[in-house]
């Protein structure tokens, strides 16, 4: 038996579908939706991201504005341009696209965000609150996870999950969203020794290394019928590929993402979703 695709293409469909509907319903009530990203920099990768972004935006009504900045900008520069992004009334989303120049504080830039306007929700008060299963904002990634099981209706309640990956934008939050429900979460990292026994006791394993030369995810270090969620991409070999040797553990598992196809279109949904999120949130606070 092979196991199941999960599609990222298709779930991402759905929330699109229903972000549409969600977009009219802001507009009824006067308030269309726009996010505005901030690019610094040349970097290609990052730009083809808000490129990508702002075509999903499109696609379901949401305005966007882009900001495009000199790599040499300052950190006092960029904050200012933060705080005004703040209090325009008219934006209800800010997008600060990561990595940024060396010379800039990724910290002391993201604590600069409103944490209403948050749609990465990487803001220390956002991080915290969802710690606390108070977040309405959280960050994209690990939101359009949490999304496949719910649409593949994969219960989390007692399951061992390993999660290798502890980054602010995926792991740490991921594994929050998933102790939420009851599951058993085993963060795994580059200090971890023993990380393909652990892999091998784990009723799901989430990835998210993103460099083939130092990991890859192989059937041997799974248990059969184990679902497999590969957050990573990367370039190896002429080829866009995640973490996971897909086609070899799909004949054990009993579900797996592909890459690409398959979290990447989740986070630009769940993007959508997030800003959506957030102008309704300034329909509450102007009230």
């Amino acid at each position: 038996m092979v196991g199941i695709k999960i599609d990222g293409i298709k779930i991402a469909q759905k929330v699109k579908d229903s972000a549409i509907k969600d977009v009219e319903k802001l507009k009824v009530l006067g308030i269309t939706p726009c996010l505005a990203t901030v690019l610094i920099g040349d970097n290609p990768a990052s730009a083809t991201y808000v490129k990508n972004k702002h075509i999903a935006c499109s696609q379901v009504g949401i305005i966007t504005k882009d900001f495009k900045l000199a790599s040499g900008i300052t950190q006092m520069e960029l904050n200012k341009i933060i705080d005004e992004l703040n209090k325009d009334e008219s934006i209800h989303g800010i997008l600060i696209q990561l990595p940024l120049p060396d010379h800039l504080d990724e910290f002391t830039t993201i604590s600069k965000i409103s944490p209403l306007k948050d749609v990465d929700g990487l803001t220390p008060h956002n991080a915290g609150l969802l710690g606390m299963k108070k977040a309405t904002l959280v960050p994209c990634t690990p939101l359009g996870v949490m999304e496949m099981f719910d649409y593949h209706d994969i219960k989390l309640e007692g399951k061992n999950i390993v999660v290798i990956n502890r980054s602010n934008l995926v792991g740490k939050p991921l594994s929050h969203l998933l102790l939420a429900k009851n599951a058993t979460v085993i963060t795994c990292h580059s200090k971890t020794k023993n990380i393909k026994e652990l892999c091998q006791i784990a009723d799901i394993i989430i990835t998210g290394v993103g460099d083939r030369n130092k990991f890859t995810l192989t059937s041997d270090m799974i248990k059969k019928d184990a679902i497999v969620i590969d957050v990573a991409i990367s370039r190896y070999n002429e080829k866009l590929v995640g973490d996971t040797d897909f086609e070899e553990i799909i004949k054990k598992a009993s579900h797996v993402t592909p890459v690409p196809g398959g979290v990447g279109p989740m986070t630009v949904a769940m993007l959508l979703k997030n800003t959506i999120t957030a102008a309704s949130l300034s329909i509450q606070i102007a009230k």
